[in-house]
This record gives C-alpha cells, sequence and structure tokens, in this order.
C-alpha cells in the first residue's frame, strides 16, 4: 500500500512527497481510512510507529474538506516538546495546504502567553496544547473560541493520565462541542483509560499495534554492574561507538548533571538536557541533536516520549527507568521507521526487581554483557545469554 491509496487531498500528498513519505505504516494502513470515515477511534500504538501522521493527516484533510475556516481541531499532548513535535510535523505535511497549526504551552514568560492568546484569536486552525495550558486559557476570558472544534485528539493519552491530568482533560472537553470527532492515542490500554474512553468517544473503532513491546531492530542488551562503576564501564563502550547518534537516560536531574561532567571531563562531546534548563536553550539544544551538531544527549525521561528524532543508533540507560513502560519508550527512541539500533541497560542490585519486570512484560531476547575483570557485578545476577563486549580484551 501506498498513501496514494489512502484517498487524501492532493495537496497532502505533495506534502508527503516532499518529505519523502511513501508507504503508511500499519497504524497508518488502518487509522487513516477509519478518521477519513469520520469514526471516533481508540487507537493503542507504541511510539515510533508512525501515529502522529496517523491522525495529522486524515485530520487535515478533512479540515480541508470544509469550506469555513476556524479553530476547528485540538490535540492534547502530556509534554511541549511533544506539542511542538507535532506543531512542526503538521508544518511539514500541510506545507501545500494551507492549513495553520500552533503549539500551546507553558514554561514561558508573560510575553508568549500573549503572544499565544493573541495568535489564537487571530486565527489559526489546529491548537496542539498541554493541558494545564490550555485549561489557563479556557478559563480565561476571551483567549479563543471552541465552538467550532470538530477534531478532538488526545496523544499519549496514558502519559496524560499518569501525570494526574485526568480531571483536567474531563473539564477541558466540557469546553468542547459534543458533536465532534473524538480520537485517543495511547501506548498501553489500562482500565482508566478505557474509562476515560467510554466518557468521552462514541461508539469508537478499535485499533492495538505491538502493545507495549521494543521494535523488533531493537538489539537489547544490559549487565549487572555496581553503581561505582558504571561511567567507566560506560566509556568503555561507547569508545566502540564513534560518530553515532546516542541518547542516555539517568533517573534524576542531578543525575544527568554528573553524568555530563563526568564524560566532557574524559573529553567526550555530550550535552546534558534537564528542567534546569531555560526553554530556548532546551529548544536549541534539540534542534542541534536534530541537525546532527550534537552527537550525544544526556537526559531523564523527559526525552523518553514524543522526541522524533531519526537516526538514534543507540539508546543508554543509565539508570533502571521506573516501570516497564518508561523502558519502552525510552528505548523506542532507536529504530524508529523499520531502522535498526541498540539499547543498553546498567543494573545494579537496587534495580533488579525493576529489571524483572521489564523482561516479564516485553518478553523480549535481552543479550547480558560480562564485565571487564576488575569491576564488579551484583550477586543477584542472573545469566540471560552472556557474551563479552568487543571492546574488552581478555586478559593473557
Amino acid at each position: 500500500m501506498t498513501f496514494l491509496d489512502l484517498n487524501l487531498h492532493d495537496s497532502l500528498l505533495d506534502g508527503l512527497d516532499a518529505m519523502g513519505f511513501e508507504n503508511p505504516t500499519p497504524i497508518q494502513q488502518q487509522a487513516i481510512p477509519y478518521i477519513l470515515s469520520k469514526h471516533d477511534l481508540i487507537a493503542c500504538a507504541q511510539t515510533g510507529t508512525g501515529k502522529t501522521a496517523a491522525f495529522v493527516l486524515p485530520v487535515i484533510n478533512n479540515i480541508l474538506e470544509h469550506e469555513s475556516r476556524k479553530l476547528s481541531t485540538l490535540i492534547i499532548v502530556p509534554t511541549r516538546e511533544l506539542a511542538q513535535q507535532i506543531d512542526q510535523q503538521i508544518e511539514g505535511l500541510a506545507y501545500f495546504t494551507g492549513v495553520s497549526s500552533m503549539a500551546v504551552y507553558g514554561g514561558g514568560d508573560g510575553i508568549s502567553w500573549e503572544q499565544q492568546q493573541k495568535a489564537l484569536r487571530t486565527g489559526v486552525d489546529v491548537v496542539i496544547a498541554t493541558p494545564g495550558r490550555l485549561l489557563a486559557m479556557l478559563t480565561s476570558s476571551g483567549s479563543f473560541d471552541t465552538k467550532y472544534i470538530r477534531y478532538l485528539v488526545l496523544d499519549e493519552a496514558d502519559r496524560m493520565l499518569d501525570m494526574g491530568f485526568y480531571d483536567d482533560i474531563l473539564r477541558i472537553i466540557s469546553f468542547i462541542p459534543k458533536e465532534r470527532q473524538t480520537l485517543l492515542f495511547s501506548a498501553t490500554m489500562p482500565p482508566r483509560i478505557r474509562t476515560l474512553a467510554q466518557k468521552i468517544l462514541n461508539n469508537p473503532k478499535e485499533i492495538t499495534i505491538a502493545i507495549s513491546k521494543p521494535a523488533e531492530g531493537i538489539t537489547q542488551q544490559m549487565c549487572y554492574i555496581a553503581d561505582a562503576h558504571k561511567t567507566a564501564f560506560l566509556l568503555g563502550y561507547l569508545n566502540a561507538r564513534h560518530d553515532e547518534r546516542i541518547i542516555i537516560f539517568a533517573s534524576t536531574k542531578d543525575k544527568v548533571k554528573e553524568l555530563h561532567r563526568e564524560l566532557v571531563k574524559r573529553k567526550v562531546k555530550a550535552q546534558a538536557f534537564h528542567s534546569d534548563l531555560e526553554q530556548p536553550e532546551r529548544e536549541e539544544l534539540m534542534r542541534a541533536f536534530k541537525n546532527n551538531e550534537i552527537k550525544l544527549l544526556i537526559g531523564t525521561d523527559i526525552l523518553s516520549r514524543g522526541i522524533d528524532v531519526d537516526g538514534i543508533s543507540l539508546v543508554v540507560n543509565y539508570d533502571v527507568p521506573p516501570d516497564p513502560e518508561d523502558y519502552v519508550h525510552r528505548i523506542g527512541r532507536t529504530a524508529r521507521a523499520e531502522s535498526k539500533g541498540t539499547s543498553l541497560t546498567l543494573v545494579n542490585g537496587k534495580d533488579f526487581g525493576k529489571f524483572k519486570r521489564i523482561k516479564e512484560l516485553t518478553g523480549s531476547h535481552i543479550e547480558e554483557l560480562t564485565l571487564p575483570e576488575g569491576m564488579k557485578g551484583d550477586e543477584k545476577k542472573r545469566s540471560i545469554d552472556s557474551r563479552r563486549p568487543s571492546f574488552i580484551k581478555r586478559r593473557k
């Protein structure tokens, strides 16, 4: 199947052609026809499956069918980074259509608040917003008119509920006309997502694509190692992977800063991405990383969702993520769009239980790397198909 088979508007096909897209992914093949037919939809799909275009393309197509062009589409997302990326993707896909979009999120100054309000009053077709800032604008007088909204999208709904936005989402929806098309995208489908769907969707179609499973193109590796030896092991591992694009995840922003200092001290070119940075600094870091000006980025889970960067060859979990879903989202930064990639997880004694749950959930083949001589592992070490990493030399 190609995008030509999906009966999309010619101007959208021009945008896809300009961006080099020819064949839709499985989630796009299934979701686009349902959305074009005006069905409500629940879609369960992991990161990296092309789900953003799965709702952006048909929604833009539906917008183009209406002569009256006012704010018609609201996309609610958990983070500002995801809002910005969806906005950028709409800008590319809708380049030849004239459909406009705007990302609305907090964390800026009073000037950005005024700019966002002014732009919304002036007119825009699609708003991509985080719940907190959106609710603030909806409850302030005269920010923007929601009476023409016909399409509501909740992206990464499970993440928004994890962040405590359930009540905010319901309140936001109370401002939106009941006669609308509602699309809910989530990486998992726990009972509370089902409860939310029953409240806000009308007789939805359902799609499930690879729930909570890492992409097949990811070679998953791990090693049991004491905290004191993690950085030394990581340095040896990185030495064998020159000129590759890499993300390293740590558990806290303090750990990110500490690891960044250690790597820079050892002449490793890296940048730290964390919440203490001002928004313009974070945006500049992401721009540089996307443009391959930065090869190695260290961050917390703020980087694990919605970062749409192709060509990442390695993801390192310096600390085991707090739950299995976070593991899937972290390593999903690599092996996107059917490419190949590697993930490495460093597991200390305290994290053994968390890593065991990860293995049980994913059901994946995970290679265990043996430690070089002199480095300490853990007494809870369990073998998973052990092998010695290529950068480690055996002593004679």
